[in-house]
């Protein structure tokens, strides 16, 4: 089998999909590794390592593309569906829940395509699960944002010229992106607390050390579901949360809804109410920004405190994100891959199911068709 590594061509995008260490790993599966000139030059990784690892360096200008099976990092272009094998196989992240155009070319262009996103989160899929590991870098690279941009210590500090308080962190949304902030935030030496919808997460932010933000409603139902809150609870959540945020020098935001508009957490009135010199990350600027005033893709100081919404921060980390990524790419391939290194996809298997949303024309993945189709 010959799997092509394309330069990802997106504004920013720095990461490669695979490294040089899981070529090595490909190679020793019986798997051919084409990669294209300069491909990991992003990620400070010369084609010479890639041949060192056993990878040949594409020649002719579309050779990568035309490989039976193309990984990439960031959705293809229109030109770039345009130039993958018809019947060929595309791995990459797709976003079919928010870019429908992308869907439907790869439909038309008869790619069997396996959105790296929509791998079931299963125990079994764990290993390349990508949305994972490159959040657990965006919280990372997060909680040195707010530390770079606020302008003061994250740690108490005693000096003959007095003590410095810690700087408070608050972090909304702890998933995987909002945990690592966390443990970030307070190995800087920050006083961090963590807030989350569903309460059962309180025990994870606990223990990383952390404070846990209660809001004072109770939301717990029947069967350990929560129930529905009443308009008067949600507006009394909200003026809660709002009355809280003012008292934190760093607010990180990383609470997303797929395929959805991002949640609104932190209003305009929390934001006037921060002290002068605080900083918002808001990690969620992709589909609309956590908070009222964020301009996505942009810092912008509004009421003395600056807003960050960087759209694509595993990027600015290539080198762990690419061997982390890769690595996922790594766990999908050889779960694709008979015992004599050939693609064998076993569409019984519900990770390859549930990760692949088009097929011989078709669009399988139910709330991408849907997308397709209003889109018409």
């Amino acid at each position: 089998m010959l799997v092509g590594v394309p330069k990802e061509s997106a504004p920013g995008e720095r990461r490669v999909a695979l490294v040089p260490e899981v070529v090595r790993k490909l190679a020793a599966r019986g798997v051919d590794v084409l990669v294209e000139p300069g491909a990991g030059a992003g990620a400070i990784i010369p084609d010479v390592l890639y041949t060192a690892a056993g990878a040949g360096i594409a020649g002719e200008d579309g050779e990568v593309w035309a490989a039976p099976v193309v990984v990439k990092v960031a959705p293809p272009s229109a030109a770039e569906i345009a130039r993958l094998r018809a019947g060929g196989v595309l791995i990459a992240f797709l976003a079919p829940l928010s870019s429908p155009a992308t869907t439907k070319a790869l439909a038309e262009r008869q790619v069997t395509a396996f959105a790296m996103e929509a791998i079931p989160r299963i125990s079994r899929a764990q290993a390349m699960d990508a949305l994972s590991s490159q959040s657990n870098v965006a919280g990372y690279r997060a909680a040195l944002l707010g530390a770079e941009q606020i302008g003061r210590f994250y740690p108490m500090l005693m000096t003959a010229a007095g003590t410095i308080p810690p700087a408070r962190v608050l972090v909304l949304g702890v998933g995987v992106a909002g945990l690592q902030a966390l443990a970030t935030a307070r190995r800087l030496g920050a006083q961090t607390t963590g807030y989350d919808v569903r309460p059962e997460v309180a025990e994870q932010v606990r223990s990383l050390g952390s404070n846990w933000l209660d809001l004072g409603i109770e939301a717990a139902g029947e069967g350990g579901y929560a129930r529905e809150l009443t308009d008067a609870e949600k507006a009394s959540q909200q003026q809660a949360l709002t009355d809280a945020i003012k008292g934190f020098d760093v607010v990180i935001t990383t609470a997303l809804v797929p395929g959805r508009p991002a949640p609104r957490l932190v209003t305009a009135e929390a934001v006037e109410g921060m002290k002068p010199g605080s900083v918002i990350v808001d990690l969620a600027g992709e589909t609309g920004g956590n908070c009222e005033l964020t301009t996505p893709g942009k810092t912008t100081v509004v009421h003395d405190v600056t807003i960050c919404s960087p759209l694509n921060l595993p990027a600015e980390m290539p080198e762990h994100a690419s061997q982390l990524y890769a690595r996922n790419v790594q766990a999908l391939l050889e779960l694709m891959l008979d015992e004599e290194g050939e693609l064998t996809l076993d569409f019984d298997d519900e990770i390859i199911a549930g990760a692949c949303i088009t097929r011989e024309g078709e669009i399988l993945n139910a709330a991408a068709r849907a997308l397709v189709e209003g889109a018409k």
